[in-house]
C-alpha cells in the first residue's frame, strides 16, 4: 500500500460521523439509543456504552492515518457486523411482519455495507481473495447488502406515511410530495444498484440524497435541542449511513456497467425529513420510522 496517499474524502467521512457517535457514547455514558437497542439487562451495559466511545473513536483515528487504516477497518468491520448480527437480525426474527425491524436493520446493513468495503480494500491488500469476506466476493456481497438496506428504508417512508410527512421541513411546500419522494428515492436507488442499472450512480445518489436530508431534517432539530441526545444521535447515524453510500461509490469504476465491477487493480489507499419546532418526543422517530 503507498504510504503517501492521503485517505481519501469518502473514508474521512465516514470516519468523521465515528468521531460523532464515539463522543456522544462518552458524553451520555450509552449507546446510539433505538439504532443500537442494546438491552438494559445487559450486564456492565453502561461500561459497556463506554468502551464502545472510545473503541469508535480509535476506530475513526485508525482509518484517518494511513499506517493505521487496514487494522482500523478490521476492527471497524468486526464491530458493525457484530452490531447487525445481535441487535438487528433478533428483532427481525422475532416479528418478521414489522417494516419498522426491516428499515431499522436496512440502515445498519448500509453501515456494515460501507465497513465492508473499507475492510476489503484496506484491510485485505492487493488480489486478496481469501476467505468469504474479503476480495471480490466480499465486496460484491457488501455490494448487494447496500441495495437491500435501502429499500426497505425507502418502503419505511410510506408504511410511515404521516412520520415521514412530520419530518419534512414546514418552509418546504407540497410536503407530502418530498416525503413520497424521498421514499421513492431511496427504492430507486437500491433497484438501480441491486439490478446493475448505474449502479455507482445510483449509489452517489443515494449518498447526496442522504447529506441533503441530513442537513434539511437532523441540524434543525440538534439547533433547536443542542443537548438532547436523541437529535445528535440521528444527525450522526443519518450521517454514517451517508457517508457508507459513498464509500461504496467510490469503490465502483466510472466506468463500470454491471453492480460489482473490479477495483482496477488497485486497493484504496484511504480507507432523511422536520422542522426545529418538531424537535420534541412527539415528532422523533420509533424505531424503524424514516430517518434519511
Amino acid at each position: 500500500m503507498n504510504r503517501n496517499f492521503a485517505p481519501a474524502p469518502d473514508r474521512l467521512t465516514f470516519a468523521a460521523a465515528l468521531v460523532g457517535l464515539g463522543v456522544l457514547s462518552l458524553v451520555y455514558g450509552d449507546f446510539a439509543l433505538q439504532w443500537q437497542p442494546v438491552p438494559a439487562w445487559v450486564p456492565g451495559r453502561t461500561a459497556l456504552a463506554y468502551l464502545s466511545g472510545v473503541v469508535l473513536l480509535c476506530m475513526a483515528a485508525g482509518l484517518a492515518w494511513q499506517r493505521t487504516a487496514a487494522a482500523a477497518s478490521r476492527v471497524l468491520f468486526a464491530y458493525v457486523l457484530l452490531w447487525f448480527v445481535l441487535l438487528e437480525v433478533p428483532k427481525i426474527a422475532r416479528e418478521p411482519l414489522v417494516e419498522g425491524n426491516w428499515s431499522g436493520a436496512g440502515e445498519i446493513a448500509a453501515i456494515l455495507a460501507g465497513g465492508w468495503i473499507l475492510f476489503q480494500t484496506l484491510g485485505q491488500g492487493r488480489g486478496s481473495t481469501r476467505g468469504f469476506f474479503a476480495g471480490e466476493r466480499g465486496k460484491r456481497v457488501a455490494t448487494l447488502l447496500l441495495a437491500l438496506g435501502v429499500i426497505p428504508i425507502g418502503i419505511a417512508h410510506f408504511v410511515y406515511a404521516p412520520q415521514t410527512i412530520g419530518f419534512v421541513p414546514k418552509w418546504i411546500p407540497f410536503r407530502p410530495f418530498w416525503a413520497y419522494l424521498g421514499g421513492a428515492g431511496h427504492i430507486a436507488a437500491g433497484l438501480g444498484i441491486l439490478l446493475g442499472v448505474v449502479p455507482r450512480l445510483a449509489a452517489t445518489m443515494e449518498a447526496g440524497m442522504i447529506a441533503v436530508f441530513t442537513a434539511l431534517v437532523w441540524v434543525p432539530l440538534v439547533v433547536a435541542s443542542p443537548k438532547s441526545q436523541l437529535p445528535w444521535t440521528g444527525l450522526f447515524v443519518s450521517w454514517i449511513v451517508g457517508a457508507a453510500a459513498w464509500v461504496v461509490a467510490a469503490s465502483m469504476r466510472s466506468s463500470a456497467s454491471k453492480v460489482h465491477p473490479d477495483l482496477a487493480g488497485l486497493p484504496r489507499p484511504t480507507a432523511m425529513d422536520g422542522s426545529p419546532a418538531q424537535a420534541s418526543a412527539s415528532v422523533m422517530p420509533e424505531r424503524g420510522q424514516p430517518t434519511h
